[in-house]
């Protein structure tokens, strides 16, 4: 590994030195390039990531100096995964750079695909807001390209963490689209009463309780097999819980879901939200009365 490192330092050192001589023929940042993607390589194969980033990015700026914008934006997103491996802050600015050129010369199906690994990125930092800021980005150019698929998982995305941030209508409003899109299309159909369920939970998140009778309303219009389904069931006696003020009832409910079909950590979340709002509430009528 260690020789293949000082290699790297080598072809690295020769193309600084290009770059600072005096040259009266050929093109120095040319010739910097051929030597700077050299060195990237035997950083690569010596694993260290770190030198093979920083070389990458020279690169880049050697090939903006040519005006070869495409080649600089593949050389920003290869320092980007070179940092992924040990530095996530200095990837994702790679990363935005890279994004930054691919849109400007108009390669959109790439710009996608940045901006929802720059938002994965983010959501590995726990960054929510950053997250759905590029999954919506992301959407927006998958959609422009006619990737209906790949836009709609960006938004799920988007609904999930609106959702933990308590923004239950823009949450809800994503997976009822969502749905009415998945109804028109054969192979999407059978997702259609998950996408209803998580709009129905966010929707109890509002404690709206004439909100969510209608939303069971407008979901059984939408999709009339809803109506025999599990997923209505439980919207449907939670929300008779919830308005009955029956903590137990609504419990039940939920354990009963649950033994069938096992409710993941976002669901759970959420209505333990709802639980503890139903919880004060009852509290609240105890010390009236």
């Amino acid at each position: 590994m260690s020789d293949q490192i000082a290699k790297g330092e080598d072809f690295e050192k020769q193309a600084d030195k290009k770059l600072s001589d005096w040259k009266f023929f050929g093109n120095k940042h040319e010739d910097a390039a051929d030597l700077y993607e050299k060195a990237a390589n035997f950083y690569k194969i010596g694993k260290s990531w770190d030198q093979a980033g920083g070389v990458y990015v020279k690169l880049a700026e050697c090939y903006l100096k040519l005006d070869s914008k495409h080649e600089a934006a593949n050389a920003y997103a290869d320092a980007g995964h070179c940092y992924k491996k040990t530095n996530t802050s200095e990837c994702i600015a790679r990363l935005e750079q890279a994004l930054d050129l691919f849109m400007e010369i108009g390669r959109l199906s790439m710009s996608a695909r940045f901006c929802k690994e720059i938002a994965e990125l983010y959501e590995q930092q726990q960054n929510l807001e950053k997250a759905m800021d590029y999954y919506d980005k992301a959407a927006d150019l998958y959609q422009g390209e006619e990737v209906s698929s790949s836009a709609n998982q960006c938004r799920l995305k988007i609904a999930e963490y609106a959702a933990e941030m308590e923004q239950y209508q823009k949450a809800i409003e994503i997976y009822e689209d969502i749905a009415r899109q998945a109804l028109s299309n054969n192979l999407l159909k059978y997702g259609v009463k998950g996408h209803l369920l998580n709009a129905g939970i966010c929707q109890l998140c509002k404690g709206d309780d004439v909100a969510i009778t209608n939303a069971l309303e407008k979901y059984q219009d939408m999709d009339p097999t809803f109506t025999g389904s599990r997923e209505y069931k439980l919207l449907a006696d939670l929300t008779a819980s919830i308005e009955e003020e029956d903590v137990e009832k609504f419990t039940d409910a939920i354990k009963e879901f649950d033994s069938m079909t096992k409710l993941d950590a976002w669901k759970t979340t959420l209505l333990l939200r709802v639980k503890e709002m139903l919880k004060a509430k009852e509290m609240e009528e105890d010390d009236l009365t």
